[in-house]
């Protein structure tokens, strides 16, 4: 599965593994991927600094990136407490609320949520960025659109490409003509922050819209055959994120929450403003319905929902109250119904695209050729 990014890249396969967990990043990279540490969960410096010096460590010299979340549009703030400030009451007391209705209990005197997404704040990427220059990253890709020219221009200057994430062909020419080296054309079926548009749309769309800049196509792609469509319509790799969620080698919080991904299907997800206030595919639960009904308070913009609702995700996952316990993840899920190490998912992702080609090779009557 190589193609002229890959081989750029030197990474046996076009194969770009979203994930933040430091053991899987590692493992899709010594499997002959490309693994992307996302970094948005970091909300000091060292923290991140432990966890690259981990991958440098455990990668096998293999490359591998970074992923960070740069908004375009951002509350302003000097700090987390003058963000927090801005708050409603109001938003508070639904969330008190909503947990005592389901009887989650707080958190120990003293402990701090283990979920805090500051890391949607321009400077904590900033101070982000600060630490991953000083090791050998060969990607840096942003979450929410173009990063500011001046990071695009820092990346260039130390040989890092970098990447954009796009669900949309106007969005995707904006991209390049902010000098981003790759686009990331990401579907509706996505996990996490995702457009309107479908992968199977949008990717042939993006990729004439940026010809020659290289596409990767993302949003519901968890087989080899996916990645043997994505290909034909004109990407030169893919960005898989929630297929490692349900890995051996993946740190999720509750083994509850394990159960409940193996379990879902395609059609047990939902586009939901609740977890950072932008649209952002996850499991349906009963906290996503609560969000999103016509009672609630409405959600608030990034990043004001994501500091309002760090506390409440820490109490769910770590009690693991089931009917609201969720996570980012895409409709790739139904295919999620056993845990497999990392390895593994590569070989069944290289099977299958061998007979995809295999088999579009007999249509096109190449067989044996």
């Amino acid at each position: 599965m190589q193609t002229e990014l890959s081989k750029k890249l030197g990474v046996e396969h076009a194969v770009f593994g979203f994930t933040p967990f430091p053991a899987v990043a590692a493992a899709i990279s010594r499997a002959g991927g490309f693994g992307v540490l996302g970094a948005v969960r970091y909300t000091a410096p060292d923290e991140l600094k432990r966890d690259l010096d981990w991958i440098e460590a455990h990668v096998d010299g293999k490359p591998y990136g970074l992923d960070v979340v740069m908004p375009a549009k951002k509350v302003e703030g000097v700090t987390e407490a003058d963000v927090e400030a801005m708050i409603p009451e109001g938003h508070r007391q639904f969330v008190k609320d909503t947990l005592a209705k389901y009887g989650v209990p707080e958190l120990a005197e003293g402990e701090v949520s283990g979920w805090r997404i500051t890391g949607w704040m321009e400077q904590v990427a900033r101070n982000q960025l600060d630490v991953a220059f000083d090791y050998p990253i060969r990607l840096l890709a942003n979450a929410l659109g173009s990063p500011p020219a001046d990071v695009v221009a820092r990346a260039h200057d130390q040989d890092v490409l970098v990447a954009a994430l796009a669900g949309s062909a106007r969005h995707a020419v904006k991209h390049k003509e902010g000098g981003i080296d790759i686009v990331v054309a990401q579907g509706y079926e996505a996990g996490g922050h995702t457009g309107d548009i479908a992968s199977m749309v949008l990717t042939p769309e993006v990729v004439d819209a940026v010809d020659p800049l290289p596409v990767l196509a993302a949003g519901g792609i968890g087989s080899g055959q996916q990645v043997a469509a994505a290909l034909a319509l004109g990407a030169q790799g893919v960005w898989l994120g929630s297929i490692w969620l349900t890995t051996t080698e993946a740190e999720l919080p509750s083994p509850r929450l394990i159960e409940k991904l193996l379990a879902a299907g395609s059609g047990d997800t939902v586009r939901s403003r609740a977890l950072t206030g932008k649209p952002a595919r996850q499991l349906r639960t009963e906290w996503t319905d609560a969000w999103d009904s016509a009672d609630g308070p409405g959600t608030l913009p990034m990043p004001l929902q994501g500091l309002l609702v760090a506390d409440a995700v820490s109490r769910i996952q770590k009690y693991e109250v089931e009917p609201l316990l969720g996570t980012p993840v895409g409709q790739i899920v139904g295919r999620m119904t056993s845990e497999r190490s990392v390895r593994a998912v590569f070989d069944d992702l290289t099977r299958g695209f061998e007979k995809a080609v295999d088999r579009i090779n007999r249509i096109a009557g190449r067989s044996g050729q």
